[in-house]
């Protein structure tokens, strides 16, 4: 079932998301749920507080990525209660949008190369070493697991200057091909 995105604004998003056990109750339903509302919006990637649930797992599928960055193909991924770790010193800073956040893009220094560790959706606990847009996309979701998101990321001088685009997104004065959940519980 497509689900609502949830809109820039509501608390589970700057909320910090706790870790799930093995029998989570719904969690294989979730995570079809996660797939389709994230395929449905056009994303690559959706964490659980974006869809109102405020538990440490995301879903990502970087292969609209593929042609340009070899490490997308096939880069399909649930993980559940990750952690990265062993992040590297060079960082490169590259245009991140947010399906919470639509029509507004920035830019986000992140480390090239991460180690993360996880458990998949048969809770096989797994470890990856990542670099390029496949670390950027596991970043992206993990930061919304602490509550972090883009706007996080830009100064406070950026910040005020969107304050008008992200009250209106708060709102629903958006347009988007997708169902959105705003602050105060509706549904557009």
């Amino acid at each position: 079932m497509v689900k609502p995105v949830v809109a820039f604004g509501d608390p589970v998003l700057k909320a910090e998301a706790q870790e799930i056990e093995k029998g989570h109750k719904g969690l294989e339903s979730l995570i079809d749920d996660m797939w389709e509302t994230m395929y449905s919006a056009e994303g690559v990637g959706i964490a659980a507080p974006q869809v109102g649930e405020s538990i440490r797992m995301f879903v990502v599928d970087g292969t609209p990525f593929g042609e340009d960055d070899d490490v997308c193909n096939g880069f399909k991924r649930v993980m559940i209660n990750p952690v990265i770790f062993d992040p590297s010193s060079d960082h490169s800073s590259m245009e991140e949008g947010c399906l919470s956040i639509p029509g507004i893009r920035e830019s986000v220094s992140r480390p090239n190369k991460i180690n993360v560790e996880y458990f998949n959706e048969d809770w096989e606990l797994k470890e990856e070493h990542l670099t390029g847009i496949a670390a950027r996309i596991v970043q992206h979701e993990y930061d919304h697991l602490d509550g972090i998101l883009i706007t996080d990321h830009i100064t406070a001088v950026k910040r005020r200057l969107l304050h008008g685009k992200l009250r209106d997104i708060g709102l629903g004065k958006v347009s988007v091909d997708y169902r959105m959940r705003l602050p105060k519980g509706k549904v557009r």
